[in-house]
């Protein structure tokens, strides 16, 4: 598949806009946790820039690789995760399934049970930027830095 535009060359406010509530994530949520999130959401979306993107990020900052490659049964691989961690990859899941899950109560309060309120609500966003980052990464077919 080759490479298509550059929707933020055609789009810079945009770009600035997400750019925004990047960082705001970024500062709202510990790193190994917002990455793992990312890296989970963009293999739902079969994202292969941003899973690239994701898994070198988490290596480069010091994540084993075991929890990385295990990140997509993470739930069998529980003990490798902390509460945190499992509860903020379940939400994302069924956050980015959403056509399919509809978010059902019992997740939100499984997710509650675990993230304070201000947690959720951080993850939440981070989940949907990461929704939209692999909307344009799949779309626009960009190139994972592995086959660059």
């Amino acid at each position: 598949m080759s490479k298509r535009l550059e929707v933020f060359k055609f789009a810079p406010a945009a770009y600035k806009g997400f750019g925004a509530v990047k960082d705001y994530v970024s500062s709202a949520l510990p790193g190994e946790l917002l990455e793992l999130v990312n890296l989970r959401v963009s293999q739902i979306n079969g994202c292969a820039y941003c899973i690239d993107m994701h898994t070198r990020d988490l290596l480069k900052n010091g994540v084993k690789i075991d929890k990385v490659a295990l990140v997509p049964v993470w739930e069998e691989a529980a003990a490798l995760f902390s509460d945190k961690e499992r509860a903020a990859l379940a939400w994302a899941e069924v956050v980015t399934c959403v056509e399919q899950s509809k978010v059902p109560d019992a997740d939100y309060q499984a997710a509650l049970a675990v993230l304070s309120e201000q947690e959720l609500a951080d993850i939440t966003v981070a989940v949907a930027l990461m929704n939209a980052f692999n909307r344009f990464g799949v779309s626009m077919r960009m190139q994972p830095a592995a086959l660059a």
